[in-house]
Parts: structure tokens; sequence; C-alpha cells
């Protein structure tokens, strides 16, 4: 779990636009971060299995 105090750095609008770091919405977790869902790796397994994204299923073969 991120610390609060970066959430809340993540968000203001940086001084310059390569110091914008990616930031899962729900989590808070800078690593492993889907652009397209904004949000982490983790999140987006726990949304998928509960159906919150369309399309998007477990895979099994």
């Amino acid at each position: 779990m991120a610390r609060l105090c970066m959430k809340v750095k993540s968000r203001r609008k940086p001084k310059f636009s390569t110091r914008r770091v990616n930031r899962c919405e729900l989590c808070g977790r800078a690593r492993a971060y889907y652009r397209k869902f904004k949000v982490c790796r983790i999140c987006l397994r726990m949304l998928a299995l509960r159906g919150e994204v369309p399309g998007m299923r477990k895979a099994s073969w």
C-alpha cells in the first residue's frame, strides 16, 4: 500500500512534465501500472474477477 503523502504528491501538477508518476487510482501503487485502465495489476485482477471490467475474463485453455 502506498503512503498517503505519495498519493497526494502524485495528484499535484509537477514542475516539469517528465516528473509525473503514474499511480493506481484505487491503491496508489506505482509499479505494474496499466495506462488503459489507470490501475495496477493487482487491482485490475480484482476488478476483472468481479466482472467490473467489460470484455475481460479469466483465461483458461
